[in-house]
C-alpha cells in the first residue's frame, strides 16, 4: 500500500521541489503584486461614458474584479469607426500601454482550482526491474479511454521508459504508453493499443519541469491523440485497425502497472524499459475527454463523469523501493488568452490572461454621475459606524476612489459580523451610499476562499453572516434606497449574482457524511447538496422553504426523470445549488424599474379585461446543477405563493418567468418567459415548469375586477332597451322632419344627418351580440359600428361649429359651409375607418365581442377623435352659456330695472341651465360620463342610461317641445280642415299665424333669432298670438311653458327651431 512515513532522498528535493517552485514562480509574483501594490487611476470623460484608467498592472481577473467592485465594467472593444479616435483620446492623456479588454461573451471564469495543490507523488529513482506501482481498481471493457497525469521526466537517461502498461491475458501490450528523450532534448511518446504501436512523436521538452499529459483512444476508426500542457501534440486514426475489421474495445479485467512494461501478466519487468522520474494525479476515464475537460484536468481538477480510476493512495499497491511524498505545489493554470487593446497601433492582440497589464474601467456617464451624486448627498452614517466598530476600513466611504483591499476569511467574518449587528439594531438608517458600500463589501466577501491555516468550516459561518446581512438590506423599508441606486448597480438582481458565488463556495464543505448545507435568515435562504447518482436510485430533488411571514411553502425541484437522464449520461455525482429571496425590496424594485424595462416579452392578454400593470408577485427562487463545477442544463418545476396584499379587489393573471441577465446588460437583465409555462394556478399560488435552470418568479398581470354576471346582464338589458327606445324616437323625429314641412336650411340638414347616423349606430349596437358567432359578420358589424358612431360624433362636432357660427361671426357663405359640414360629418369618419382597417386589419376586432380591440392601439381610432370632439363642443357650450347669460342680464335690466335680487338670480340660473339642457344631446357631452365608468358600477349605469336614451332626448327637445314643429303640424291640420270646407267662399287662411315666416322660407334669422348674433341690437318684439289652442293636437301639449316671448326669455335662440318648452 501507499506508505506515508518514508523520508525522501536528498537528491529528490533538489530535483522535485527546486524545479517545481522554479517553474511556478511567476504565479506567486503575480499574487504578491495584487496584494501589495496600490491602484493608481486617471479619469477620462466623454459624451456618453466615463473611463477610469488604472496604471497599476494586474492580471485579467483582478482587473475585471476591480472594475466590478466599483460598479463599472472592464473596457469593451471599441467599434471599428471609433477605434482610432479612442486611441488618440487615450494618448492625449499620456496612455500608451496596452490595456485589457472585456470578453465579448461575458466574464471569463477564473478557475477556482488554480491554487496550492497537495497530492501524493510517486518517486521512481534509478531504473530497476523491481520498482512498480499496481492500480487495484477493476477495469471494464473500454471502447474509449483517456489517461492523464502530471509527470516530471528524469533527464539523466535517454533510454525508452514505460510510463504505464495495461495487460490482459489475450494481449500483454493491450494499452501502454512509452517514451524517451531524443537528441534534440524532446520527450517523445508512443501509444500502444492491442499490440499496435504509434510512432514516437515529440510532446514536451526534457527540461526537468512538471508537465501534464493526456492520451486518448477510441474504438471508432481507432482515433488517438496525445496532449501535453493543454495542447494537442499528435493525433491520427487507424491505430489497431486490422484489415476491413473495425478495432475492438480494450478488454476489461486486466492489470494496470505504473512505471514498468509487463512482459507477462502482472510481472516480468526489465530494467531498461522502466520509468525514472516522478508522477502524480493519474486518472483514467472510459471516454474521450474534450479539449475543455483536458484543460480542467491539467489545472488539478477531476472530471468525474465516466471516471474509471481516480488518483488515490487507497487504490494503489506500491512496491517497497518506490518512494512517495506528499508535495504541495501551485497547479499550472489554464492557458487562457485574453484580448488586449494596443493603444499605440489602435489594434488588438491576445496574451496570457495571467500577464500583468494596465486596464480601463468603463462607466455609463449617467450612472457615474448618479453614483457621485449619491455619495455627495449621503452622511455615510452606517459605513462610518461599521468602520469604527471594526477599527479598520472594511467599507470605503468613496466607492469610486476608495481603496478596496484584498480580504481574507478572518477579516470577512469580522466585517460581516459587525455589519449584521449594526443593521440588526436598526438605529442607523440605510442610505443610498451606505447600500453601495455594503454591496461592495459583499462582492469582496463572495470571492473569499479558505487559505492555509484557516478552517474550511469558517466558510459556512461566513455564509450565515452573508445571508443575514442580505436579508436585512432587502427588507421592505429599504426599498427607496434600492431604487435610488438601481441604475448604478445594474439593477436589483445584482445581489442575486453575488449570492450565487457565495453558495458555490459552500460546495467544498460537502462530504460523504454531510451531503447538504442549508442556511436561512428571514427572507433569504440558500442550500447546497451533493447527490451520488451512482450509489442510489435517482429521485426528484426538492428545495422546500417557508417564509417567516406566511403559512404556505415555496419549493423548486428537479424532476425524477431529469435525475435518471443525468445518471444515464454517466454522471456519478452532481452538486445542486438553490437560493430563495422572499418578498421584499427585491421584488418591489424589479416592479418599480418600469414595465417597459424589465418585462420584455411579457404581454398583456386580451380577454376583455382592463389590463393595469405587471408586478413581481412571488418570491424569487433559483436552482442550478453542477458537475465538475460546470453547470448542467435540466428542467425544473417550482411552486410559489402569491403576494397580493398590495392588490386588493384586483384580478391577477400569473405568468411563469425567469431573469435573463444577458438581455439589456445595462439594466442588469430582464424578465423572460422562454421555456416556461404555467402548470396549475390557484388563488394564492402558482406552479410552473421551465426547461432550464436559473432564477425564477411568478409575474402577476393585474386587471380590474370584472363585473358579475348579474351586473353584466343588467347593463346589457338596459343598453338594449335604451337603444330600442332611442332608435324608435330617432326614426319618428327623422320622419317628422321629412313629412311635416319643416323648411330646408343648413341647420335642419345638420340635425337630419346627426339623427340618421345615430339611429344607424344604435340599430347595429342592439344586434351586434348576435354577430359574435360568425367572424366575417362580426368584423363587418364592427367596421360599420365604428363608421356610424364616428359619423354621429362628427355631426355632433358640426352642431357645435354651426352653433359657434351663430355666436361668433363667420365669413363663409352658406353653400361653402354645407360642403365643409358634409366633408366633416361623413368624409372624416370614412377616412378614419379606412386608415384603421388598412393599418390594423388583423387586430381590429376584440376577441369576445363585435367592437374595436381595446387591448391594442386600435381603440384610439375611436377614442382619440371622440375626446377631441367633446373638448371642442365643451368649449362651444361654455361660450354659448356666457353669451346667453350676458344677454339675459342686459334684457332683465332693460325691461325690469327694479326687479328684486331673488328674481334676478332666478333669471341667471335659468339662463345658464337652458342652453345646457337643450344642447347636451346634440353636442354629445353626455359621453363625458364614460371617463368615470371605471370608478364604479354606478357610473356605468349613468353612462348607459344617458347615452342609450340620447335619441329619446332629441325627440323630446327637438320634436315634441319644439314650437316650430308643433306649428308645422298644426298648419297641416288647419290646411286639411280648410280643404274640407269646399262650399265656403272665404276659406280659412291656414297661414294666419302672425309670426314672421321669412326664416321658414329662406332659412334666414327671424328678428328674435337675430338677437343671437353679438353684433345685432336687442329689439322688442310685438306679442305673438298663441295658436296652439286650436285643434286637438295643441290641447295635448303641456301648456305650462309658453312660446310667447316674455321679458325673462333669453334673447339667444340655441337651436334650429324655437322650443316652446325651454
Amino acid at each position: 500500500m501507499f506508505r506515508r512515513d518514508l523520508r525522501p532522498e536528498p537528491w529528490f528535493f533538489s530535483f522535485l521541489v527546486g524545479n517545481l517552485s522554479g517553474s511556478l514562480l511567476a504565479f506567486a509574483a503575480i499574487a504578491e503584486n495584487q496584494t501589495s501594490t496600490d491602484f493608481a487611476s486617471v479619469t477620462i470623460e466623454t459624451l456618453r461614458h466615463m473611463y477610469e484608467y488604472v496604471a497599476t498592472p494586474s492580471d485579467w481577473w483582478h482587473a475585471d474584479r476591480y472594475c466590478e467592485q466599483r460598479f463599472a465594467r472592464l473596457l469593451f472593444e471599441p467599434r471599428d469607426s471609433e477605434r482610432a479616435s479612442f486611441s488618440k483620446l487615450l494618448q492625449s492623456h499620456h496612455i500608451k500601454d496596452s490595456v485589457w479588454l472585456n470578453e465579448m461573451n461575458g466574464v471569463l471564469p477564473k478557475p477556482k482550482w488554480r491554487q496550492d495543490h497537495i497530492v501524493p507523488v510517486l518517486v521512481f529513482g534509478d531504473k530497476t526491474d523491481t520498482k512498480y506501482v499496481k492500480v487495484l481498481s477493476e477495469f471494464p471493457a473500454l471502447p474509449a479511454v483517456t489517461a492523464c497525469a502530471h509527470l516530471q521526466w528524469d533527464t539523466r537517461t535517454q533510454e525508452i521508459a514505460t510510463i504505464f502498461s495495461y495487460a490482459v491475458p489475450a494481449f500483454i501490450n493491450e494499452f501502454q504508453l512509452r517514451g524517451f528523450v531524443d537528441e534534440e532534448g524532446f520527450v517523445r511518446f508512443a501509444l500502444i493499443v492491442h499490440g499496435h504501436h504509434s510512432p514516437y512523436l515529440p510532446v514536451f521538452r526534457a527540461d526537468g519541469h512538471w508537465h501534464h499529459f493526456c492520451v486518448t483512444w477510441q474504438q471508432e476508426n481507432g482515433t488517438w491523440a496525445i496532449y501535453a500542457d493543454g495542447k494537442r501534440r499528435a493525433s491520427a486514426s487507424g491505430l489497431c485497425a486490422v484489415g476491413l475489421s473495425a478495432p475492438q474495445a480494450i478488454y476489461g479485467q486486466g492489470t494496470f502497472i505504473i512505471g514498468q512494461d509487463q512482459d507477462s501478466l502482472g510481472g516480468t519487468f526489465r530494467e531498461k524499459e522502466s520509468f525514472s522520474g516522478n508522477i502524480t494525479d493519474l486518472h483514467i476515464w472510459q471516454k474521450v475527454l474534450s479539449m475543455e475537460q483536458i484543460e480542467r484536468v491539467r489545472s488539478c481538477h477531476v472530471v468525474e463523469q465516466e471516471l474509471v480510476f481516480g488518483w488515490s493512495s487507497n487504490a494503489l499497491e506500491v512496491e517497497s523501493t518506490v518512494r512517495q511524498v506528499t508535495a504541495q505545489f501551485l497547479c499550472p493554470g489554464p492557458v487562457e488568452e485574453c484580448r488586449v487593446f494596443e493603444v499605440g497601433s489602435s489594434g488588438f492582440s491576445y496574451t496570457s490572461c495571467l500577464q500583468s497589464l494596465p486596464f480601463i474601467c468603463c462607466y455609463r456617464k449617467d450612472a457615474y454621475l448618479q453614483l457621485k451624486k449619491v455619495q455627495l448627498e449621503s452622511s455615510h452614517s452606517l459605513v462610518t459606524r461599521v468602520n469604527v466598530l471594526a477599527a479598520r476600513t472594511v467599507i470605503p466611504e468613496n466607492i469610486i476612489t476608495g481603496d478596496v483591499q484584498d480580504m481574507n476569511l478572518s477579516v470577512a467574518l469580522g466585517a460581516l459580523d459587525i455589519l449584521a449587528s449594526v443593521l440588526r439594531e436598526g438605529e442607523t438608517p440605510v442610505e443610498s451610499s451606505d447600500l453601495l458600500g455594503v454591496l461592495q463589501l459583499l462582492k469582496q466577501v463572495s470571492d473569499v476562499e479558505a487559505e492555509d491555516g484557516e478552517e474550511p468550516e469558517m466558510l459556512e459561518q461566513l455564509s450565515q453572516y452573508y445571508v443575514e446581512v442580505t436579508g436585512l438590506i432587502l427588507e421592505e423599508h429599504n426599498t427607496e434606497a434600492w431604487l435610488s441606486v438601481s441604475q448604478v448597480i445594474g439593477g436589483p438582481m445584482a445581489v442575486v449574482e453575488i449570492s450565487d458565488r457565495v453558495v458555490s463556495n459552500l460546495a467544498p464543505l460537502l462530504t460523504a457524511g454531510r451531503t447538504k448545507i442549508t442556511i436561512q435568515h428571514g427572507n433569504v435562504g440558500m442550500e447546497v447538496r451533493k447527490l451520488e447518482l451512482s450509489k442510489q436510485e435517482p429521485s426528484s430533488e426538492v428545495y422546500l422553504i417557508q417564509s417567516p411571514e406566511r403559512d404556505g411553502h415555496d419549493l423548486i425541484e428537479v424532476p425524477t426523470e431529469e435525475m435518471q437522464r443525468l445518471k444515464a449520461k454517466g454522471l456519478s455525482r452532481v452538486i445542486v445549488k438553490n437560493m430563495w429571496f422572499g418578498y421584499g425590496s427585491l421584488q418591489r424594485c424589479l416592479t418599480g424599474t418600469g414595465s417597459n424595462a424589465v418585462f420584455q416579452d411579457v404581454a398583456a392578454s386580451d380577454g376583455g379585461r382592463k389590463y393595469l400593470s405587471t408586478t413581481v408577485g412571488t418570491a424569487v427562487i433559483s436552482s442550478a446543477l453542477l458537475s465538475d463545477y460546470q453547470e448542467i442544463s435540466t428542467s425544473v418545476r417550482y411552486h410559489l405563493q402569491h403576494h397580493t396584499e398590495d392588490l386588493p379587489d384586483k384580478l391577477v393573471g400569473p405568468i411563469c418567468a425567469f431573469w435573463n441577465f444577458s438581455l439589456s446588460p445595462d439594466a442588469g437583465g430582464m424578465w423572460s418567459t422562454t421555456g416556461c409555462s404555467v402548470v396549475t394556478s390557484l388563488l394564492d399560488s402558482t406552479a410552473c415548469f421551465c426547461n432550464h435552470t436559473t432564477n425564477f418568479a411568478v409575474l402577476l398581470q393585474v386587471y380590474e375586477v370584472p363585473r358579475t354576471i348579474k351586473e353584466e346582464l343588467m347593463l346589457q338589458t338596459l343598453t338594449f332597451i335604451g337603444c330600442g327606445v332611442s332608435f324608435c324616437a330617432l326614426i319618428v323625429t327623422f320622419i317628422l322632419f321629412l313629412v311635416v314641412g319643416v323648411p330646408k336650411s343648413e341647420r335642419t340638414t345638420v340635425h337630419k344627418n346627426l339623427i340618421f347616423a345615430l339611429a344607424a349606430a344604435e340599430a347595429l349596437l342592439m344586434f351586434s351580440e348576435l354577430a359574435k358567432t360568425n367572424q366575417v359578420v362580426c368584423f363587418t358589424v364592427t367596421a360599420f359600428l365604428h363608421l356610424f358612431f364616428m359619423a354621429a360624433f362628427s355631426w355632433m362636432l358640426v352642431e357645435g361649429l354651426l352653433l359657434w357660427s351663430k355666436v361668433v361671426a363667420v365669413n363663409m357663405s352658406e353653400d361653402k359651409r354645407m360642403k365643409f359640414y358634409y366633408v366633416t360629418g361623413w368624409g372624416l369618419p370614412v377616412v378614419i375607418v379606412g386608415v384603421t382597417l388598412a393599418t390594423s386589419f388583423n387586430k381590429y376586432v376584440a376577441d369576445n365581442h363585435c367592437w374595436l380591440n381595446v387591448q391594442t392601439d386600435v381603440i384610439w381610432a375611436f377614442v382619440g377623435p371622440v375626446l377631441f370632439i367633446l373638448a371642442v363642443n365643451t368649449f362651444v357650450l361654455f361660450r354659448v352659456v356666457m353669451v346667453t347669460v350676458s344677454s339675459a342680464r342686459r334684457r332683465s335690466k332693460m325691461l325690469t330695472p327694479n326687479s328684486n335680487l331673488e328674481k334676478q338670480i332666478g333669471i341667471q340660473i335659468w339662463a345658464t341651465a337652458k342652453p345646457i339642457l337643450v344642447l347636451l344631446p346634440v353636442l354629445g357631452l353626455t359621453w363625458v360620463c364614460g371617463v368615470l365608468v371605471h370608478l364604479s358600477i354606478i357610473w356605468a349605469y349613468v353612462f348607459i342610461v344617458l347615452n342609450s336614451l340620447q335619441g329619446l332626448y332629441i325627440f323630446l327637445v327637438y320634436a315634441i317641445y319644439n314650437s316650430e314643429v308643433r306649428n308645422a303640424i298644426q298648419r297641416m291640420k288647419d290646411k286639411k280642415k280648410a280643404l274640407s270646407f269646399t262650399n265656403c267662399s272665404h276659406p280659412i287662411n291656414y297661414l294666419s299665424s302672425p309670426r314672421n315666416t321669412t326664416s321658414w322660407e329662406t332659412g334666414k334669422l327671424s328678428p328674435s333669432a337675430a338677437e343671437s348674433a353679438l353684433s345685432s341690437p336687442v329689439q322688442k318684439e310685438p306679442p305673438v298670438k298663441n295658436i296652439t289652442n286650436r285643434g286637438n293636437f295643441g290641447a295635448k301639449i303641456p301648456m305650462g311653458i309658453s312660446s310667447i316671448m316674455s321679458p325673462e326669455r333669453p334673447a339667444v335662440e340655441l337651436t334650429a327651431f324655437k322650443s316652446s318648452g325651454f
